[in-house]
């Protein structure tokens, strides 16, 4: 969480971020910790995102650092000794990676970024004195508890050399000792697990209600606002004016008693080829013009899809409202992988790079709703050379149709 690797490698590859720590974390136990070591030096070694040079190339002339790294370095070495001469075998072939890591870590801690420190020590409050719901606590005391219940879990699985016997009074000694080292490393780690346990959840939650009020925000422009601007070009004609406030006024209702969202595709169209018609029937009774329907392949409407439909309604009705054309041209095309959504207009094109920051129609909308599904939205248009509005979100391939003749 830290380092940044783990991002890194989830972007290069295409794998959720929480998966590549979980198999990062799982490799460096099957490896006895080789994997952490390598992450280590990588960390200190690979530039960040946007940076000139990494850590370790300032680390070198940090020479106060270097001896710091050493002498933690040489500590760990007389303990892994020491286990030695216990006859630890478990715990000496942690050596090596034990020793990179720390010293690795030093270095890192006073050479790191000023963001990448605080970082690090927002998530080494825990371990000197401060838990997640602020109150202080006695590292000091806590500290020494955990190595007291680690150094005796050690000493009783080594004190005895002999084989464990497989009976309820052989197995006492080996399960005491490794119940007093879980004790120990509890005792220590605790309050850090908890608090990243806690900065997960609340990070989480935070994006879920970004998430909501985003939906919330397109759903509200596509129904209310999109009903506001037409009543405002209309008011001459009151019974336009009257159809169209009903109209928003029955869909208002399904949304607050009926759960149905404003602009959502879901209840009244099972496929991809019946959304795009009710999309074209939709915007050619409220906007008066010609909407040209294709679409090749069809398959089953899932929550992401219909995100896909919901975008291509509002780039419809965008074209229907300022491109000052005709027609409208609507392509839906499911193939095995992906469906991909084109609304385009011959009418008199915008420069994207120039829409003002507070219409949130083209970033929301249409960006915003297909982009939070995982899909991609390109446009393409420049003034007097029309629009053409692509919209592509990935799928599974086992809900097609079959095609009919």
């Amino acid at each position: 969480m830290a380092g940044g690797l783990a991002e890194a490698l989830s972007a290069r590859t295409g794998f959720d971020v929480t998966i590549v720590r979980v198999v990062l974390v799982v490799a460096a136990l099957v490896s006895y910790g080789i994997c952490a070591a390598a992450y280590v030096v990588a960390w200190l070694l690979v530039p960040a995102s946007g940076a000139q040079s990494s850590i370790g190339s300032k680390a070198m002339a940090d020479k106060r650092g270097i001896g710091l790294a050493a002498g933690v370095a040489s500590l760990l070495a007389v303990a892994w000794a020491i286990a030695s001469v216990l006859h630890a075998t478990w715990l000496t072939s942690l050596a090596v990676p034990t020793i990179v890591c720390a010293a690795g870590l030093v270095l890192i801690w006073r050479n790191a970024p000023p963001d990448e420190q605080e970082l690090m020590r927002e998530l080494a409050d825990p371990l000197f004195g401060q838990t997640a719901s602020g109150r202080k606590t006695h590292p000091i005391r806590r500290a020494v508890l955990a190595v007291v219940l680690v150094a005796v879990g050690m000493g009783v699985l080594v004190s005895d050399r002999r084989p464990y016997a497989l009976t309820p009074s052989g197995l006492v000694r080996p399960v005491a000792g490794i119940v007093l080292l879980i004790a120990g490393i509890a005792v220590g780690l605790g309050p850090w697990w908890v608090r990243i346990a806690k900065d997960l959840v609340a990070e989480r939650q935070a994006r879920i209600r970004a998430e909501e009020r985003a939906d919330m925000a397109s759903r509200v422009h596509d129904s209310v606002l999109q009903t506001l601007a037409l009543i405002q070009r209309r008011a001459a004609d009151p019974q336009q004016v009257v159809q169209l406030a009903r109209a928003q006024e029955r869909e208002l209702r399904a949304w607050l008693f009926d759960g149905l969202a404003p602009g959502s595709l879901a209840g009244t169209a099972t496929t991809l080829a019946a959304g795009v018609r009710l999309i074209q029937q939709e915007v050619e009774a409220k906007h008066g013009m010609t909407v040209e329907v294709v679409a090749v392949g069809d398959c089953r409407l899932d929550d992401d899809l219909n995100a896909l439909l919901g975008a291509a309604r509002e780039a419809t009705v965008n074209a229907a409202k300022w491109s000052g054309a005709d027609v409208v041209s609507l392509f839906a095309e499911a193939e095995p992988d992906a469906v991909s959504v084109y609304v385009r207009d011959r009418g008199r094109g915008f420069d994207p790079e120039a829409v003002p920051g507070d219409r949130k129609g083209l970033a929301e909308s249409v960006r915003g709703r297909v982009a939070r599904r995982g899909g991609e939205v390109t446009v393409r248009s420049a003034p007097g050379e029309g629009t053409e509005v692509s919209l592509r979100m990935p799928r599974l391939a086992d809900d097609r149709l079959p095609r009919r003749p």
